[in-house]
This record gives C-alpha cells, structure tokens and sequence, in this order.
C-alpha cells in the first residue's frame, strides 16, 4: 500500500493518507477484504503521529471505505455499485476543480446548485 506525504503540500497529512488510500480502494489495487496496517505501524512507517492515521481512518470508515473489526483489524469494506460508481464520479470531479484552480468553497457550492437542479 504505496503512500507518500508531501510536506509542502496544502492538504495536511490525514488527508494526503485519507485520499491516497480512497483512490487505492476506488481503483481496486486494494480489493475488498485487504487487511490495512494498524494505525500505529502505518504511523511509524510514514513518520506520522498515531492520531494523523488514526483520524485518516475514522474518515475512510465513516465514508465507508474500510471497516474496523476490533482484534481482526481495519479492511477494506465491501461498497455496492452506486456507491462506488458515486465516488468515482466524486473522485474525477475533484481532479477537475483542482486542475481548475477552484477552492473547496466554490466547487461544492457548483455540487449545491446542480443538486438543487435536479430535485
């Protein structure tokens, strides 16, 4: 599970890991079922404090990316075809905004609107 962290990035470090490991399960060179490291040993691997990895992993699991399963340890979760066809499309529209140059603010006021458009 390839990572790396920019320090001169904008994104701070639990989102750098959060995106990178989204974009692994999205892309499926982390299929379902994949164990993840422990919090502690992908912290130390990336020279990362425990708290950083651990919150990257409260978001994935709160986007219901992976699951923790106490002593059996943190996989990547099963994601029906809705869901994963709606995080791709999320995915490539990011990429877009940020090859755009629009902050955070402007590209979900877009998603807002073309929401309200199509109720």
């Amino acid at each position: 599970m390839p990572i790396t962290i920019d320090a001169g990035a904008s994104a701070p470090p639990y989102e750098q890991v959060r995106a990178q490991i989204a974009e692994q399960i999205r892309s499926g060179s982390l299929p379902v079922g994949t164990r993840l490291p422990t919090v502690r040993r992908l912290a130390g691997d990336l020279g990362l404090a425990v708290n950083t990895v651990a919150r990257s992993y409260k978001e994935l699991e709160a986007d219901n990316l992976i699951e923790t399963r106490g002593r059996h340890g943190t996989i990547v979760a099963a994601v029906d075809d809705a869901q994963q066809e709606a995080m791709q499309a999320a995915a490539a529209y990011v990429e877009r905004v940020r090859r755009l140059g629009l902050t955070d603010e402007v590209a979900l006021r877009h998603v807002a609107t073309a929401l309200e458009a199509h109720e």
